[in-house]
């Protein structure tokens, strides 16, 4: 039995809605579900319809409304025990989520909507769909190997249902995946993708079942053909693989607006038209999420090499490098911070346990407390084991609060306090001791080998983007270590002590130091 047999109002009109947007008509499943969701008493109907809504928002890029429309999705699903719900409203958050720039949020959800849907053994249309647009999160997101994964699950799942395997052929995955080698300097292996894109066209339109592909995977192959014949591949440029006829499909669809005024630049491109290909990037406007932020000045970077202005060319794939980059760190520090997050949560609810009913754990940031650090100091001088104690003395952190408020001081600790857990090798104990301080504890280690996790701690906090979040405001970290061997007789205040004191003069020792100039010398700048 699928999902809608267990919906007993307004079917036809849901049914409806679904065949719309699979043609690429958003607007109008955009008013029957509003119309739906006026007027049904049914949980299962209304429900429904608001993940629906949700999908259909996405598509016409109305992001103003994206966060309202998923709070009362998620409302309604709440209570409804039913994984594909469960899985699809995860899915289409996760890409709303990604849209919005919120990608902690994002990843969240591409997770729980993955589990949904896994344990959904119903092989029905719904559940297909689900898994299809469980894919262009994933694929969005540039977790293209996720992404293909996703498909294949869509399409067997949809093979099963009946849905013929062109309509789950979603050529916008790999050609997101072609774009993205590309933005990293990898030309040839994004030829080799966009040429595997066109051979499946082309088998579709040999079979005779071009006719079942969605208008939005029309626009996908048009866009990948005219790519190529930016790159400089001859394309065929007559019948139904022409590019430009492929581009005009998409219907309502944001993203096969922007695939359509990328698509004629790259055409200018291979025309042997670079400066009309500059002009048109000027003129438009994109969203960075369709193809990446890197597409533009990529293109502009082809465009201007096509004109003979090389320098302009060099400059602006640099920057197409850097954005692409940027969003690779992004993405690396979602998915470290979030399995640090996930073992500390583990570390603390083991805690718990053994010491119900006392706070061990620092609200604010999530780490041990002083005193979770000063129980497990004595466990360790109990054992008779080595340790090595760092204190970390944050620099700056006063302007932090002084310009920006103790808001944003807040935020920074929390950062902090995640960039060290990064950082730190597996054993290794991070707490906050209080104010701008926190301690690691680095089990069976020598001095030597706490310089280098230093040194790793040093680094990650300096190059932290602090200019986003409190701009005008660096921030550094100062850490003095002592060596505490339990065979000896030292408590843990004495080791905390010690710690404290090595810590101070080693950061009155740093700040007496000259500064660094441009030249990476010391002394100051010429």
């Amino acid at each position: 039995m699928g999902w809608l047999d267990q919906v007993e109002d307004q079917v036809d009109a849901l049914r409806r809605a679904r065949a719309l947007q699979e043609v690429s008509r958003s607007a109008e499943a955009c008013v029957l579900l509003d119309h739906v969701i006026r007027t049904t008493d049914d949980p299962y109907a209304r429900a429904d319809a608001l993940v629906q809504r949700i999908s259909a928002l996405i598509n016409l890029g109305r992001t103003a409304e994206f966060t309202r429309a998923i709070e009362d999705a998620s409302a309604a699903v709440r209570d409804l025990a039913e994984p594909y719900l469960h899985g699809h409203l995860n899915a289409l958050a996760a890409l709303a989520a990604h849209h919005q720039g919120a990608l902690d949020r994002c990843v969240m959800h591409l997770v729980r909507a993955a589990r949904a849907l896994g344990a959904d053994d119903t092989p029905d249309r719904d559940t297909a769909w689900g898994w299809h647009d469980l894919a262009m999160a994933y694929s969005y997101l540039s977790f293209h190997g996720h992404a293909l994964g996703a498909i294949e699950r869509a399409r067997e799942v949809g093979l099963s249902a009946g849905i013929p395997e062109e309509t789950f052929a979603a050529p916008g995955i790999r050609l997101r995946n072609a774009v993205a080698l590309d933005h990293n300097g990898d030309g040839d292996g994004c030829l080799r993708v966009l040429r595997d894109v066109a051979g499946d066209l082309a088998r579709f339109l040999r079979g005779g079942r071009a006719a079942n592909l969605r208008p939005s995977s029309l626009a996908a192959y048009g866009y990948a053909a005219a790519r190529r014949a930016a790159l400089g591949d001859r394309v065929e440029s007559a019948g139904d693989a022409d590019p430009t006829r492929l581009l005009g499909h998409g219907g309502d669809s944001a993203r096969a607006r922007d695939l359509r005024q990328l698509g004629q630049v790259c055409l200018a491109v291979a025309a042997g038209r670079p400066i009309e290909a500059v002009t048109r990037l000027d003129a438009i406007r994109v969203s960075d999420e369709t193809l990446g932020a890197a597409e533009a000045p990529r293109l502009r970077s082809i465009a201007l090499g096509r004109a003979g202005d090389h320098a302009g060319a060099h400059r602006a794939d640099r920057h197409a490098f850097r954005l692409a980059a940027r969003r690779s760190d992004r993405l690396r520090d979602v998915y470290i911070d979030g399995i640090a997050a996930r073992i500390d949560h583990e570390e603390m609810r083991r805690e718990a346990a053994r010491y119900e009913g006392e706070a061990l754990t620092d609200p604010l940031t999530g780490l041990p407390n002083r005193r979770r650090l000063e129980r497990y100091l004595g466990a360790v001088v109990s054992r008779g084991e080595r340790v090595v104690i760092g204190v970390c003395d944050l620099d700056g952190f006063k302007a932090v609060n002084t310009r920006h408020g103790h808001h944003s001081g807040d935020l920074v600790l929390q950062r902090v306090a995640g960039v060290i857990n990064r950082v730190m090798r597996r054993g290794d104990f991070v707490a906050r001791y209080g104010g701008d301080e926190f301690v690691v504890v680095l089990p069976d280690t020598g001095m030597s080998e706490a310089v280098e996790v230093a040194r790793r701690i040093e680094a990650a906090v300096r190059t932290e983007d602090w200019g986003s979040l409190v701009p005008g405001t660096p921030v550094g970290v100062t850490i003095g270590f002592a060596e505490v061997d339990g065979s000896t007789t030292v408590s843990v205040r004495e080791a905390l002590g010690t710690a404290f004191e090595l810590a101070d003069r080693e950061m009155l020792r740093l700040k007496a130091r000259p500064p660094v100039n441009a030249s990476g010398r010391e002394g100051a700048p010429a």
